[in-house]
């Protein structure tokens, strides 16, 4: 149970590259973490990458800062935000500075080494990819550990992540919680799903167009198919492209097997990706780890989750503590071709089975709330694990 706030509670100051409308778990992730923080009495202030005007949502119960950077890792954003930081020192030291994703870790990282600068408090939470990329380079290596030995608390949104963290930083064990996603705060009530009365299987990815997200493997999955189950099945894809070719690729390739409908639906907003949600019948994501990019959780599974749909993934990263393997949906080992084509096809034709799945998923979504993150984040009564 949350402790009473006394007035003197400093202010948290969540400061983030990633933030709507930008898209993607990062951005959830730091949105509800500000929304469920405010509703404990905190008051809250998020700083975030410009926007154009009217991005801010009218119910957000915290103010939004908005910084003049775009919001990359290069080395003209890193100081622009040390720029930003160091103007408002002073009233950063009184408080609780909350860097959920590593874009702003990586200005902390240099900013560290002056004593006016410090905050009272300092949070972090790592998602997976950052830690492989901060523990590779000797330099950054100990910069990150250092970092993580001023900070109060460091979080993680998994027990793969957690583990991963502990390897190359295990100086962390002392100040680690776990705080896991949830749904949306937009997803927490949902309809019961319509029985299907609809010719095609409608099978969905939603997702940046990145080979990590794997599309290209679902489509190779889908198009090995039979032909006469490629005819009852349609492949929709949402994602906005990201940075190289992959987008053009997965274009070209879907071209390969015409009786396989295969829609691009580009990058839609939130109320035309809840009617997306509710037209499909399975959710595939098929991440893989690629380089030094690992999926630490995400949060998308859930949201098709809450959406009653079975999800077909690979056991990679954190993703089994996202998806149960036969019971919210199908996990298969990366690599494996062909036993992910039988995944799809299993699901295709059992549409109890689909069913099952979907309900299933829908509890399971709902397993934890973004209140008690925030508590296991903030909260000063509660001590270290």
């Amino acid at each position: 149970m949350s402790a009473p706030l006394s007035a003197a509670s400093p202010p948290v100051y969540l400061i983030t590259h990633e933030f709507f409308p930008q898209r993607g778990g990062i951005a959830t992730f730091a949105e509800e973490i500000a929304r469920a923080t405010a509703g404990l009495g905190y008051r809250v202030e998020v700083w975030a990458p410009a926007a154009s005007p009217g991005s801010e949502k009218p119910d957000w119960p915290f103010q939004v800062r908005r910084m003049p950077l775009k919001g990359t890792h290069d080395l003209a954003c890193q100081l622009k935000l040390a720029l930003e930081l160091i103007r408002h020192r002073r009233q950063l030291r009184t408080a609780t500075v909350y860097l959920p994703e590593p874009g702003p870790m990586l200005t902390m990282m240099l900013l560290q080494f002056f004593r006016a600068f410090r905050p009272q408090r300092l949070v972090l939470t790592f998602h997976g990819s950052e830690i492989l990329n901060f523990s590779r380079r000797p330099l950054r290596r100990w910069l990150a550990g250092r970092l993580m030995d001023r900070a109060t608390r460091i979080s993680t949104l998994s027990n793969y992540t957690q583990e991963l963290l502990l390897k190359h930083f295990p100086g962390a064990a002392e100040k680690i919680y776990l705080t896991p996603g949830a749904i949306r705060s937009d997803f927490a009530v949902l309809p019961p799903r319509p029985p299907g009365t609809k010719d095609k299987v409608i099978i969905l990815t939603v997702g940046r167009l990145h080979p990590r997200k794997g599309q290209l493997l679902t489509l190779q999955a889908l198009q090995s198919l039979p032909p006469e189950v490629r005819s009852r099945i349609e492949y929709w894809v949402v994602g906005a492209a990201s940075k190289g070719d992959y987008d053009a690729r997965l274009q070209a390739a879907a071209t390969r097997q015409p009786d396989l409908v295969v829609r691009f639906l580009g990058n839609l907003p939130d109320g035309e990706l809840a009617a997306v949600y509710e037209r499909a019948d399975i959710f595939a994501m098929t991440s893989v780890n690629l380089d030094h990019s690992v999926e630490g959780f995400g949060l998308v599974y859930l949201e098709a989750a809450a959406h009653a749909l079975p999800v077909v993934a690979h056991d990679v990263g954190g993703l089994a503590e996202a998806v149960v393997d036969g019971v919210t949906g199908l996990l298969v080992p990366p690599h494996r071709p062909a036993q992910l084509a039988a995944a799809f096809e299993k699901l295709i034709h059992d549409p109890d089975l689909r069913r099952r799945l979907g309900a299933a998923g829908r509890e399971w979504a709902t397993r934890h709330g973004w209140k008690e993150s925030a508590e296991a984040l903030f909260n000063p009564s509660w001590s270290a694990p």
